[in-house]
């Protein structure tokens, strides 16, 4: 059995976000990666709606001082309805 050191554990628990579209019709392959977040497809549109969405999440967390990691997943519901209603989506 192989132990496990607390960096590994971290690593091996860190949370991501993960966007999908599954809109694009136009053969483009739309990937975008940050610290914490890879999205996938979607129309041109709907990945930069993905795009801003992760990126004012990130920045909501930052404000109230807390990582993905830490946030609970009520709070972190609540963070991105209150991005959704800033970017009117």
């Amino acid at each position: 059995m192989v132990k496990r050191t607390n960096d590994e554990e971290q690593t091996a628990k860190k949370k991501m976000l993960l966007g999908l579209g599954l809109d694009n019709q136009d053969g483009e392959a739309r990937i975008t990666r940050g610290k914490n977040f890879t999205l996938l497809g979607g129309s041109k549109d709907t990945h930069e709606v993905m795009q801003e969405t992760a990126i004012k999440v990130n920045e909501k967390l930052n404000n109230r001082g807390k990582t993905l990691d830490e946030v609970a997943p009520e709070e972190l519901g609540d963070i991105i309805r209150d991005v959704q209603e800033d970017i009117g989506k």
